[in-house]
């Protein structure tokens, strides 16, 4: 399934008045303009430079950088409207575009964000793109992001540009989402993430623990202090579980709530 596909069924999951099938009506359409554009490029180099100038500059597609942790820059169908988005979220439409177009343009879960490899069939250097704002990354780009996130000794390994699955790019994008919908405090559609969370690990303690601080800030307390618990009996020495301790105390004097 295209990371794309994967998307709007997750979306669909996590908000049931997603207009997956709007969204679909209009990747068709995007991808047929695209074909229609580029038709008479046969070279794939060119293709792919005219499929960035296209998505980027004249449909207007870029990153949001004055609100890039809005909730807006995660949901596909805002995005089109908007033509805002962040990497994730553009990358996975012009992923969809370029798969449709035949280009070797793949996804690569990078530590500090999501990226597109280019692995040319003709054994010419690798490429990545940066698909907030359609920009070619250099190693030494690439180098900077990864000393920024984990300090100034770390290297750049094979591992961080390795071909991601689809499945472990709708995870991170998942928690994405989930974080936007904490910041916003849209609790009911945060829990919804979670739940889906859940389905791709239902054992995960971080993400149950995650889970109970949503139940709480729900009023469900004696849920939330299942949660907490769970978490403190798998990760005894996690530095949060001895405040969770405290949390689970007060919550579970707190009386039952039916909802």
């Amino acid at each position: 399934m295209p990371l794309v596909e994967g998307a709007l069924a997750m979306t669909a999951l996590t908000d049931p008045a997603f207009p997956r099938g709007w969204v679909q009506i209009q990747l068709e359409r995007m991808a047929k303009e695209a074909e229609h554009a580029l038709m008479d490029e046969v070279n794939p180099h060119v293709r792919l430079d005219g499929l960035i100038r296209l998505f980027y500059r004249e449909w207007g597609f870029q990153g949001d950088q004055q609100q890039y942790f809005s909730s807006d820059n995660i949901y596909l169908d805002k995005v089109l409207d908007r033509k805002r988005g962040i990497p994730v979220s553009l990358g996975a439409i012009f992923l969809y575009l370029a798969n449709h177009l035949e280009l070797p343009v793949s996804s690569v879960g990078f530590p500090t964000q999501f990226i597109l490899k280019v692995d040319w069939y003709d054994g010419e250097e690798v490429q990545y793109i940066n698909p907030f704002d359609g920009e070619f990354l250099s190693e030494r780009t690439l180098v900077g992001w990864l000393k920024g996130a984990k300090g100034p000794f770390a290297q750049l390994s094979t591992k961080d540009l390795a071909v991601a699955t689809n499945s472990d790019i709708l995870k991170r994008w998942l928690t994405v989402m989930k974080s936007a919908l904490l910041r916003e405090e849209q609790y009911t559609d945060a829990l919804r993430c979670s739940d889906v969370a859940l389905q791709f690990q239902p054992d995960d303690p971080h993400e149950i623990r995650d889970r109970g601080y949503i139940y709480q800030k729900l009023d469900c307390s004696h849920v939330a202090a299942s949660d907490y618990s769970y978490f403190i009996e798998q990760c005894p020495e996690d530095p949060a579980a001895e405040l969770l301790k405290l949390q689970v105390a007060a919550l579970n004097e707190e009386p039952l709530t039916l909802h």
